[in-house]
């Protein structure tokens, strides 16, 4: 064994093996550890939409959220503008107080009602941030409903502690709250699978491309380096297509949800494939097998920013700007427009294919600067054959 273990290691591919688990740990912990950091501090970037009718205790209750709670409070004029606003993810929640609030307080016996609306097609914290924010706020009001009831029986009327303490108490049940879900999400499953195809996705391309470099390395001068660019274009696309049809097919086979359908999909997801396979090709074609270390670090730094499993209105400006530069951004948000809903992924779109343009013109850039050893002229002489006396 020791003679097999020094072999091993006098072998480069081992030494390259070892030092990749070693930047695989101190990539991803650099990369998580800064781009979490501060997560909690950042919620005034989330918004909520408040509609108020109600010039009474709705006005009370709407500059109070602006005091107490740690997001951005914005008025909205109608609900209608609202909902829109958060099916696009402008907003995280919106609260709708009725015209009718305030006197529907002060009359005995009546109850109100306050009225949420949540986007599930986001990553989970948001669905659980804004359930709790929804269950504070209607708490908050059941507060001033009591003070604000109170108050008008003990103005009107001369009325006993005893009777003025049940009064408040009765009002304290008055408020209750309604929380609807839009684009529901079915199962923790279904909401991880955002993260798991561009997980699966950029690996399997950085994979490919660092096995495609190196068939490239072993043709050597057998094929010129257009000849060799453009073969690996083709492949790309072969590849691109054919693993989208695989991974939509199991997603939906295996009980995933899609609002859109099959087809599109499939062609979002090709698209998306072919921006992580020319986008990590692009390294590839810069630095040969060393282009690796930046698609670890692009790795890395795509599922931190992308918004897959924390919001990108969490992270520090650093991060999010990063994200608007990174593939993976634009591949969560179409994929959770196509498969829990939204307004749909032709900004995606449109983004992933401008970043196939860019990183395949670079790489042809690359490509004509790149000098290419000339194969030799002449007639090739056959091997020599050894052979028995």
């Amino acid at each position: 064994m020791g003679n097999a273990l020094k072999a091993f290691l006098q072998k480069t591919p081992t030494k390259i093996g070892i030092a990749t688990a070693i930047m695989f740990q101190l990539i991803f912990s650099i990369a998580w550890m800064t781009g979490y950091d501060g997560v909690t501090d950042n919620t005034a970037n989330l918004t909520i939409a408040v509609v108020n009718e109600d010039a009474g205790v709705g006005r009370q209750l709407a500059e109070q959220l602006g005091k107490q709670l740690p997001f951005q409070i914005v008025t909205e004029s109608g609900l209608d503008a609202a909902k829109q606003k958060l099916e696009e993810r402008n907003v995280q929640m919106v609260l709708h107080l009725p015209s009718t609030l305030s006197a529907q307080l002060q009359t005995p016996g009546q109850k109100t009602e306050l009225q949420y609306w949540i986007n599930e097609s986001n990553p989970a914290l948001i669905k659980s941030m804004m359930s709790s924010v929804a269950a504070g706020v209607t708490a908050t009001l059941n507060k001033q409903a009591i003070a604000a009831g109170a108050q008008a029986v003990l103005a009107q009327m001369n009325v006993p502690a005893a009777q003025a303490q049940s009064t408040a108490q009765a009002l304290s049940e008055r408020v209750t709250s309604s929380i609807q879900y839009t684009n529901p999400v079915s199962g923790m499953s279904n909401q991880m699978v955002p993260m798991m195809l561009v997980l699966a996705s950029y690996v399997g391309s950085m994979i490919m491309g660092m096995n495609l470099q190196q068939s490239s390395n072993l043709i050597g001068a057998q094929s010129g380096k257009w000849s060799k660019f453009a073969a690996r274009a083709v492949l790309n696309s072969i590849a691109a297509v054919v693993t989208a049809l695989v991974g939509t097919s199991l997603v939906l086979l295996l009980g995933g949800q899609s609002v859109q359908g099959f087809m599109t999909l499939w062609g979002f997801l090709t698209l998306c494939l072919l921006a992580f396979l020319f986008f990590s090709q692009l390294f590839l074609l810069l630095l040969g097998n060393a282009g690796m270390l930046l698609n670890i670090i692009a790795l890395s730094a795509q599922l931190v920013s992308s918004g897959a499993m924390v919001p990108r209105e969490l992270l520090n400006g650093f991060y999010r700007g990063l994200g608007d530069y990174l593939p993976a951004t634009y591949a969560v948000e179409g994929n959770m427009n196509l498969l829990f809903g939204g307004p749909g992924a032709a900004g995606a779109s449109w983004s992933l294919l401008l970043i196939v343009l860019v990183t395949a013109m670079l790489g042809l850039l690359v490509t004509a600067l790149r000098k290419e050893t000339a194969p030799a002229h002449g007639t090739v002489a056959a091997p020599k054959l050894a052979h028995s006396e």
